[in-house]
């Protein structure tokens, strides 16, 4: 396994806590409109992409395959932008780290169910034992993360 590939993967979660907050100020900035943070960003995520795109070449060729494409395969656009919401959203209420760390539990049970089951195209990779044991470690260890303080505040005092 290349290394560069799982520094990557850390730096794209670095990404997500950043652009969570970004936005979450965007949306301040503007008012409180949470709506309007989350399309002025994905607006400018989708103009870089745009440029990058034209940047490769080759961009003419995968517009016109799009309509042989599924409908369901378009669905990851709106998924991205009500995720996008629902951090912008969610963030000032819950916090940065129940908000993620919360969404990681989501991401690591989909994930799992996924690689099992191998749904939507995705390669087959069977859950094995451990590492359910290991994907319920990382959700315990989540659990004593996001409410160890409240925990620890009821033993102690």
């Amino acid at each position: 396994m290349n290394a560069a590939y799982y520094l990557l993967a850390v730096c794209a979660g670095i990404g997500i806590t950043l652009q969570t907050t970004l936005n979450g100020q965007l949306a301040k900035g503007v008012g409180g409109d949470s709506v309007a943070a989350a399309l002025f960003s994905f607006t400018a995520g989708a103009v870089c992409l745009g440029i990058f795109s034209l940047m490769r070449g080759a961009i003419v060729a995968s517009l016109a395959a799009i309509p042989a494409q599924p409908l369901w395969s378009l669905l990851g656009g709106l998924l991205g932008a009500a995720a996008l919401l629902s951090y912008v959203v969610l963030a000032p209420k819950i916090g940065l780290s129940a908000l993620l760390g919360i969404a990681i539990a989501g991401q690591i049970i989909s994930s799992l169910v996924i690689d099992h089951f191998g749904l939507m195209g995705a390669l087959e990779r069977p859950v094995s034992p451990i590492k359910l044991i290991g994907a319920m470690v990382m959700l315990a260890g989540l659990v004593i993360a996001l409410f160890g303080d409240r925990w620890s505040a009821l033993f102690s005092g």
